[in-house]
Formats: structure tokens, C-alpha cells, sequence
């Protein structure tokens, strides 16, 4: 039991890391503190749903639905951007938008996929870890060399120093939107996976992600760091992994799974005052 609890948590923490990612890089390089991923993770999801039920590859209805769920971090940019309104806020509307945007999609709370072909279809466990891993290779390595690009850069620059970037003529902008687009890019991508994974969508999938992502993220830098870009992309990685064997041990020393979401908050109150 314990080893099948471990490989789970290996296999959910995988999942989780693209969401830390997604979570990572406006509150990290962009210093824009943002919640869409409430509304990208569920959203990855149901589209990739849909496109399975419509009988297209599977790993076409990852892209597909990554790249339109990506979509949801401009919109997100653009309001703050020209309408002046909180990044939190912005986050907060678009999500609670999306979600009836998704059961208009779906046309019911939740849809089966036991029956459509996925990546994962007839798979044993340790190749799902496998292919998880792949998918994390894929998308987070451009990523990495991005960042270190007269692009990457300029991304960077912006949420260091705004003021900086603008005497610099560096487009506050382009780059704010193009960071949302591939954060809510990685959320997207989880949500579609996890669907394949799961083999059903539910309405309320991505309700907590963005705290989970956040816990994530701050036992991963609480560990290694994230005073450079390697630890910062290092970091929501090694904190998915960790936090989800977290979860883990707790229900096997006895918490209920409907303990797990205080625990959560209780590991990132204590991630925050071990910084203080």
C-alpha cells in the first residue's frame, strides 16, 4: 500500500509541477501575482475532453487545448493592463467567467472518457511516470533556454524593474502577455493531462489548484532556493514531488482525504514563517 501510495503521489506531483510552473512565472519573474490558473487548469481540461469525445489524437487534444487555454492569460493581462484592474481581481473574474464557459462546453458537471483512447491508455504506472516525465522535459527545456534569451531577458527585466524596462523601451505590455500566455499554458496543459489520466472531467477540477501549486512551490524553494533561474525552475518541481508525498504520509499515519485541503494551508503557513 505504501509503495502504491508513493508511485500515486510521483505521478500526481508530475502533474501538479506544470501548475507550479504555471503559477511560478507571474509570481516569480513577472512580480504579477495572478489566480487564473483557477480557470486555465479546468479549462486544459475540458477542451481536451471534448476534442477526445470528438475522436481526434490524444496528443493533439493536449496541444489543442493548451494552446486555447493559454489564451485565458491574455485576457487576464489585457484587463489589468488597459482597464486598470488588479492582477488578483483579474484572475478571480476570468475564472469565475470560464467556469460557466466550461459547463456550456461540456453540457453536464462532469463527462466519462473510460471509453476514448488517451497517452495513458493500457499503461502501467511506471510509464505514466514516464511519460509525464517526457512531457515535462518537452516543455520545460525550451522554457529554460528562453529565459536566457535577449527575450528571456527582456520577460525578466519586466518583472524585476517595470521602470527599468520602460527606459529601456522593453514592452511592459507584449512581455506581461506573453508570460500569462505560457504560464496559463502549463495550467492548460495539467488540466488536459490529468483528464487523460483520470479518464473523466469534472466542473470542479481546478477548484484549490492554485494553493496546491503555491504550496508546491514554496517547499521547492524553500529547499534548493530561487536566487537564480536554474533554482527557479528547478524548484516547482522538486516542491511538487515533495509536497504530494506530504499528502501522502498524511493518509497513511490516518487523516481523511477531506483533511488534506487544511493541511495544505497549514504547509504553507509554515513554509512562510520558516522565511520570516
Amino acid at each position: 500500500m505504501i509503495s502504491e501510495i508513493f508511485l500515486t503521489g510521483l505521478l500526481q506531483g508530475l502533474n501538479l509541477a506544470l501548475v507550479a510552473y504555471g503559477v511560478m512565472i507571474p509570481f516569480r519573474l513577472l512580480d504579477f501575482p495572478d489566480l487564473t490558473s483557477e480557470g486555465a487548469y479546468p479549462l486544459g481540461g475540458t477542451l481536451c475532453a471534448i476534442i477526445l469525445i470528438s475522436g481526434l489524437n490524444p496528443i493533439l487534444a493536449i496541444l489543442f487545448a493548451s494552446l486555447l487555454g493559454g489564451l485565458l492569460g491574455i485576457g487576464t493581462a489585457l484587463i489589468n493592463l488597459r482597464f486598470k484592474v488588479n492582477s488578483l481581481l483579474a484572475g478571480i473574474i476570468l475564472s469565475t467567467m470560464i467556469y460557466s464557459v466550461n459547463l456550456r462546453i461540456m453540457g453536464k458537471p462532469n463527462l466519462a472518457l473510460f471509453e476514448q483512447l488517451t497517452i495513458f491508455s493500457n499503461q502501467t504506472i511506471f510509464f505514466k511516470i514516464a511519460i509525464l516525465l517526457f512531457t515535462i522535459c518537452i516543455f520545460i527545456l525550451p522554457l529554460a533556454l528562453f529565459l536566457k534569451t535577449e527575450m528571456g531577458l527582456r520577460l525578466r527585466a519586466v518583472g524585476l524593474n517595470p521602470s527599468f524596462a520602460k527606459r529601456q523601451k522593453i514592452s511592459i505590455t507584449l512581455y506581461t502577455i506573453l508570460g500569462l500566455f505560457i504560464a496559463n499554458f502549463y495550467n492548460s496543459l495539467a488540466g488536459s493531462i490529468i483528464v487523460q489520466l483520470q479518464s473523466y472531467m469534472d466542473i470542479g477540477m481546478g477548484v484549490g489548484i492554485v494553493i496546491h501549486a503555491l504550496a508546491a512551490l514554496m517547499i521547492g524553494e524553500t529547499i534548493i532556493g530561487n536566487d537564480s533561474v536554474n533554482k527557479q525552475l528547478i524548484a516547482p518541481l522538486i516542491g511538487a514531488l515533495v509536497y504530494q508525498q506530504i499528502q501522502g504520509m498524511a493518509l497513511i499515519i490516518g487523516f481523511s482525504p477531506s483533511d488534506l485541503k487544511f493541511l495544505t494551508g497549514a504547509i504553507v503557513l509554515l513554509v512562510i514563517a520558516m522565511k520570516k
